[in-house]
């Protein structure tokens, strides 16, 4: 099958959404499908082998002045390539990952007018190169911020066009009220046109069934997939090592290492009897420092520093030494995670897991049987969980094992492709797609 799968970079951060398209568009060429993996508005960033096309369209500073300049939505095509070249897509994103998504308003609401909008030209030579060059059997949208194309891709292509739903409200929900309103009724007009839906957990696809007003039956559940290449090996014997608790993810208030580190801190005080360590990890990027400062500060001054450990954003192979390094890992996000690709990370590395009773958590635990969940937002019940971890060795093996076991049978990369497989025969042989 002849597919085109289009990503948004994510401004040079390790995204889990990137991670997610890029191993599922290599899973899918590892099973013989011709796959065109096309990253708009910046390259991706993985810590895999980035399979994705090279040429970036929607250029992330063509699409910004585009909509602040007239003068740019008439430039000719050899100017804008030169803009979208992805080294200085990505030099630029070092200076732009900070922006905030309220800031974004009206240039959202511009990207999903598609055709309507100011950056029209881009629209139109990104569906011009996929209905001459590339000829696809079938489109697959990242997100629904990208909808505004989704008129014209069936017009130029006259073949089905999928959304995969994979954190598009927490997006939303960051701009102000007076764009959100707009992008939301956009984006509703916009699904009545896309052809089917691809969510990353039961809980998500339940959730943007409302949110978006999608009738509940055309949202498929695929679940998340790792290229399991590296994990598995034999953990190092830890007898007599400190417990330690560990946070492998993207450095942020909304992934709520604060709450972990309130609960470590009460953890500490509660059961002095235990040694234990806390081991941070994940990419973290400038408008971050000064959270993370903050939270390290918190900890010093509590009199933990010695038992604190930070270790800067590794390559693939430094992720698995840290999560072995582990005896328990928690990301106790403030916001309902979608899809949780480190709890699967964690479970592939036998290391148990700790995670707030919301989104797609207690899906994945009840699935895997490799955690156990703690109250959102509630330090003290968190140390309470952690503390139970912490003395029953026995809990943490029987949890890892099962973990383990269940990721490699319904979590990896080629589980995931062969399940998207079987949408997209459904979308491209069925007659339940939406009539025009």
């Amino acid at each position: 099958m002849k597919i085109a799968y289009i990503t948004a970079g994510a401004a040079g951060m390790y995204c889990g959404s990137c991670m997610h398209d890029n191993t599922l568009a290599s899973s899918l060429m590892a099973l013989g499908h011709d796959v065109v993996l096309v990253p708009t508005y910046t390259p991706i960033r993985t810590d895999e082998a980035d399979v994705s096309q090279k040429r970036v369209f929607l250029g992330g500073i063509n699409v910004f002045l585009q909509q602040k300049f007239a003068l740019f939505r008439h430039t000719p095509r050899l100017f804008d390539r030169w803009l979208d070249a992805p080294g200085l897509l990505r030099w630029v994103s070092r200076f732009a990952v900070g922006t905030q998504a309220n800031q974004l308003g009206e240039l959202a609401l511009s990207v999903l007018r598609g055709e309507h909008g100011h950056q029209r030209k881009e629209f139109s030579r990104l569906v011009h190169w996929l209905a001459t060059d590339i000829k696809p059997q079938i489109v697959n949208l990242t997100n629904v911020l990208l909808a505004g194309i989704v008129g014209e891709l069936k017009q130029r292509l006259g073949v089905p066009v999928l959304a995969t739903l994979q954190g598009d409200d927490i997006f939303l929900e960051a701009l102000p009220e007076k764009h959100r309103a707009e992008a939301l009724s956009l984006i509703r007009e916009h699904c009545r046109h896309v052809d089917g839906f691809i969510a990353t957990s039961r809980y998500y696809a339940d959730f943007m069934a409302g949110y978006l007003g999608i009738p509940r039956e055309r949202i498929e559940v695929v679940y998340p997939g790792l290229n399991l290449a590296g994990y598995g090996a034999a953990r190092p014997q830890r007898n007599g090592e400190p417990f330690t608790i560990g946070y492998f993810a993207r450095i942020c208030p909304e992934k709520g290492l604060h709450i972990l580190a309130e609960a470590f801190m009460q953890l500490c005080s509660r059961a002095p009897d235990l040694d234990c360590r806390l081991h941070v990890s994940g990419w973290l990027g400038d408008h971050n420092r000064g959270y993370f400062d903050a939270v390290k500060k918190r900890l010093h001054d509590a009199g933990l520093a010695g038992r604190f450990r930070h270790v800067e954003s590794p390559d693939h192979a430094g992720k698995v030494r840290f999560l072995q390094e582990i005896d328990v890992l928690s990301v106790p996000t403030v916001y309902r995670e979608p899809k949780g690709l480190y709890v699967l990370e964690a479970l592939a590395s036998s290391v148990p897991v700790v995670q707030p009773r919301h989104g797609s958590f207690p899906e994945l635990v009840e699935i895997t049987g490799g955690g156990v969940l703690a109250k959102p937002e509630d330090p003290a019940d968190l140390a309470r969980a952690l503390e139970e971890l912490a003395r029953n060795e026995a809990l943490r093996r029987e949890l890892a094992s099962k973990g383990q076991a269940a990721v490699r049978e319904r979590f990896a990369a080629d589980v995931m492709a062969r399940a998207t497989l079987d949408v997209y025969h459904k979308a491209t042989v069925s007659d339940l797609r939406p009539q025009r």
